[in-house]
């Protein structure tokens, strides 16, 4: 699901904010949001402690606004893959092949935003998600035509379907980040979710 960085990252400014959310990764995996310090992030980073407050409000403003980054990476990758797959159940397979293959790839990234983001209380009551819930919308979306095209089981509203899966998706990846779990079978998970979500005529 990786993308390619915002255009404002060929800039010098925008080079310095992304060597600051990669160090922040880093750091918040290895030492817990709570546990790590400002003054950490910018020795990683290779920047004076002064240079993140350029960028970022405070601790939690860096931790939101890694998140904001990357969920617009896993967004935009989505968007463009996703419509290139020939029915929904290619389009839910492929999702679920996108989010797992994260998990393997960038497995510091998802213990930050599985574990460490829900260690916000700013995160948790006061943000409003706004990535998060084009993600969902994305999701839904693919339920909702299949739905249409009489490929998926009508009778359970979307929005459900797409949290539950994303529930799913959430705990196997939180699992993995931990080690806690082996690799995980993309097509295993795809074929299990899809099971209960066939319309009566692809049965």
């Amino acid at each position: 699901m990786s993308g390619h960085s915002s255009a404002g990252s060929t800039s010098g400014g925008g080079d310095k904010r992304e060597r600051i959310l990669e160090a922040a990764i880093r750091v918040f995996a290895g030492k817990g949001f709570f546990n790590s310090k400002v003054s950490e992030i910018a020795r990683e980073a290779g920047v004076a402690d002064g240079t993140i407050y350029l960028y970022f409000k405070s601790k939690d403003d860096l931790l939101i606004s890694l998140f904001e980054d990357r969920m617009e990476r896993i967004n935009q990758a989505l968007r463009e893959r996703l419509p290139r797959e020939p029915s929904a159940e290619a389009k839910l397979r492929r999702f679920i092949e996108m989010h797992l293959d994260l998990v393997e790839k960038h497995r510091a990234l998802v213990e930050v935003l599985t574990v460490e983001l829900r260690q916000s209380a700013k995160f948790m009551r006061e943000y409003k998600n706004p990535k998060f819930g084009e993600f969902l919308r994305l999701l839904a979306a693919i339920i909702e035509d299949g739905q249409r095209a009489g490929e998926l089981r009508a009778g359970v509203p979307p929005t459900l379907v797409a949290r539950a899966i994303f529930g799913a998706l959430d705990e196997l990846s939180l699992a993995r980040a931990l080690g806690k779990s082996d690799p995980i079978s993309a097509t295993q998970v795809a074929d299990l979710l899809l099971s209960g979500l066939r319309g009566r005529r692809h049965t």
